[in-house]
C-alpha cells in the first residue's frame, strides 16, 4: 500500500470516529480545536516577540554592566612580583567578586595574549579577549579595552604592545531558564484554555441541545404510553428546534388521527364478524338438523353423501363458534358470567370427546373449582385443550386432566407424554390461525388462541410446561397449566371425581 493511500485510510476512519461522535461533543470539540488553533498562533507569535526582547533585555544589560564596570576600574600601579617575576595590577578597584555577585557574572582581566591578570572566584574559559560582544561557550561576553592608567615612562620595563581587557559575561543558561518557563507558561496557557473552552462548548451544546432532549423524553413517553395526544414542548426561540416540534406535533396529531379512524374500523369489521358469525349459527343448526334427518333417511352411497355433508357442517359449526368466541373477544363483548364447577365442565368435555379418542387413554381427576365464568367458553377452552392433545399426539398416548383447587386459584392441568412441542414453536403456539407441523386432524388453528382468550377474559393465566417426572423434566410431553381466581362460591367440601376413557386403535 502506497503511503498516500495509507493516509487516506487513516484520514478516513478518523472521519468515520468523528462522526460517530454525539453532537454535543462534536461541537464542544469543534469549539476546543478551534479555539487550540487560536491560541497556538497567538502564543507563537507572543513566544517570538518575547523571546526576542528577552534576549535583547538581557544582552542590554550585560552591555551596560560591563560599561559600568570599565569606567570603575582603577588601579595605581604595574609592577612586577619578585617571586614570579609577573607584572601586577596595585591599588585595583572595584572588587569583582562584589560586582559580579548580584548577576552571578564572570568578570576577568586579561592581557592581548590572553593571560588573566585578575578574575572573580568563580572563573570560566571566555576565549581570547575580542572587543565587542559574542556568545561563547555558554556565556554572553562584553569586552572591553582598558587603559594602563599610568605613565608609561614611569614603567618603561612594560611592554608597549599588551593591553588589558576586561571580559564581563553572564551565562546564557539564565536568558534560557526565563525563555523556558515563559514557554511552560505558554504552553500551559494555551492547554488551559483549549480544556476551558472544551467545557464551556459542553455546556452551551448542553443547554443548546437541552429542547431537543425534551423532545427526545416526550417522544419516549409517547412511546411507552402510546398516546400520540400528549402535548410537545415548544421551545421559546422561534428557530429550527421550534420548527422540529412543530412537525413532530403535527405528525402526531396525523398519526392519532390516523389510529382513531384504523381502530373505528377495525371495530367495525370486528362488529361486523361477531354479528355474521352469530346470525350464522341459527341456519347451520337448521342445516344440521336437516342433514341428521336426510343421513337417517338414507341408504347406500346417498347414506355416505348426506353423512359426509354432516361432517363438514358440524366442523363449519365448530368454525363458526370459534370465530364467534374470538370476535366477541375483539369487541369487547362480555357474555354474563356465574359461578361454574370447572371439575364438571372437564367431566363433560372428556365424555364429549371419548368417541373421537382413537387409541388415546383418557384419564380424568376432577375435583370441584368454582370460578366465576361463561360455561360455554369454559365448555370450549377444557375441549380445545383435550382436542389438540389428541390431535397431536400418535395412537396409544396418555392424555392427563385434571382440575383442583389451591389457596384461591383453581387450576386445569391438561398433560400428554407425546412428542412435546419444538422450543423453536413455543412463542407462537397461541397465535391465532397457527398450526404446527404435527397436526394430524386439519385444525383451522384457532384452539389455543382461544383457551388464551377465554383464559383472559376469566382473569386468569395459561402457560405451558414442560411435564416433569419424579422431580425431573422429560425429555417427551406437554402440559399446559390454566389458573383461575376461585369464586366466592367455593366454600363447600372439595369432591373429587376420578374417570379414564379410552379408545382402542381399530
Amino acid at each position: 500500500m502506497s503511503r498516500a493511500s495509507s493516509i487516506r485510510s487513516a484520514a478516513q476512519a478518523t472521519f468515520s470516529a468523528h462522526r460517530q461522535l454525539p453532537i454535543r461533543w462534536r461541537l464542544a470539540g469543534g469549539s476546543a480545536l478551534l479555539t487550540l488553533i487560536i491560541l497556538c498562533g497567538f502564543a507563537g507569535a507572543v513566544g517570538a516577540l518575547t523571546t526576542a526582547r528577552i534576549h535583547e533585555d538581557f544582552r542590554a544589560q550585560v552591555t551596560r554592566a560591563a560599561d559600568k564596570l570599565k569606567n570603575q576600574v582603577q588601579w595605581s600601579s604595574v609592577g612586577l612580583n619578585p617571586d614570579t617575576g609577573e607584572r601586577e595590577l596595585d591599588g585595583f578597584s572595584p572588587g569583582l567578586d562584589s560586582f559580579a555577585e548580584s548577576n552571578g557574572a564572570v568578570i576577568r582581566i586579561v592581557t592581548t595574549d590572553g593571560r588573566a591578570w585578575r578574575t572573580t572566584h568563580r572563573d570560566a574559559n571566555l576565549g581570547a579577549p575580542v572587543p565587542g560582544a559574542r556568545d561563547y561557550n555558554g556565556y554572553r561576553i562584553e569586552t572591553r579595552l582598558l587603559p594602563y592608567g599610568v605613565d608609561p615612562g614611569q614603567y618603561p620595563y612594560l611592554d608597549q604592545s599588551q593591553h588589558f581587557f576586561i571580559q564581563y559575561a553572564r551565562p546564557l543558561s539564565e536568558v534560557n531558564k526565563t525563555i523556558g518557563v515563559l514557554r511552560l507558561f505558554l504552553l500551559g496557557g494555551v492547554l488551559g484554555g483549549a480544556g476551558l473552552a472544551l467545557l464551556a462548548g459542553l455546556m452551551l451544546a448542553r443547554r443548546a441541545m437541552a429542547p431537543i432532549s425534551s423532545l427526545i423524553e416526550t417522544a419516549r413517553k409517547i412511546e411507552r404510553t402510546r398516546d400520540p395526544a400528549l402535548a410537545i414542548p415548544q421551545p421559546e426561540a422561534d428557530d429550527e428546534v421550534a420548527e422540529l416540534a412543530r412537525t413532530l406535533e403535527d405528525m402526531l396529531h396525523a398519526l392519532d388521527r390516523s389510529r382513531s379512524e384504523t381502530e373505528a374500523a377495525l371495530a367495525q369489521q370486528r362488529d361486523f364478524v361477531a354479528d355474521a358469525s352469530h346470525e350464522l349459527r341459527t341456519p347451520l343448526t337448521s342445516v344440521l338438523a336437516n342433514l341428521e334427518l336426510l343421513a337417517d333417511g338414507l341408504d347406500g352411497d346417498q347414506h355416505d353423501a348426506a353423512s359426509s355433508a354432516l361432517r363438514s357442517s358440524q366442523r363449519m359449526r365448530r368454525l363458526v363458534a370459534d370465530l364467534l368466541l374470538l370476535a366477541r373477544a375483539d369487541a369487547k363483548r362480555k357474555v354474563p358470567h356465574a359461578p361454574v364447577d370447572l371439575g364438571k365442565v372437564l367431566i363433560e368435555a372428556a365424555g364429549e370427546l371419548s368417541p373421537i379418542a382413537h387409541g388415546h387413554e383418557l384419564s380424568i381427576d376432577a375435583s370441584r373449582g368454582i370460578v366465576d365464568g361463561a360455561r360455554d367458553e369454559l365448555h370450549q377452552l377444557v375441549v380445545n385443550l383435550m382436542e389438540n392433545a389428541i390431535r397431536h399426539t400418535p395412537d396409544g398416548t396418555h392424555i392427563r386432566a385434571a382440575v383442583d383447587c389451591v389457596e384461591g386459584v383453581v387450576r386445569l392441568n391438561v398433560e400428554d407424554d407425546g412428542p412435546g412441542i419444538p422450543a423453536a414453536m413455543r412463542e407462537r403456539i397461541f397465535e391465532r390461525f397457527f398450526r404446527g407441523a404435527g397436526d394430524r386432524g386439519g385444525s383451522s388453528g384457532l384452539g389455543l388462541a382461544i383457551v388464551q382468550s377465554v383464559t383472559e377474559s376469566h382473569g386468569g393465566a395459561v402457560t405451558l410446561h414442560s411435564p416433569t417426572k419424579n422431580g425431573k423434566s422429560r425429555p417427551r410431553g406437554t402440559r399446559f397449566e390454566v389458573t383461575f381466581p376461585a369464586s366466592t362460591a367455593q366454600s363447600k367440601p372439595r369432591e373429587k371425581t376420578g374417570a379414564r376413557y379410552a379408545r382402542s386403535a381399530s
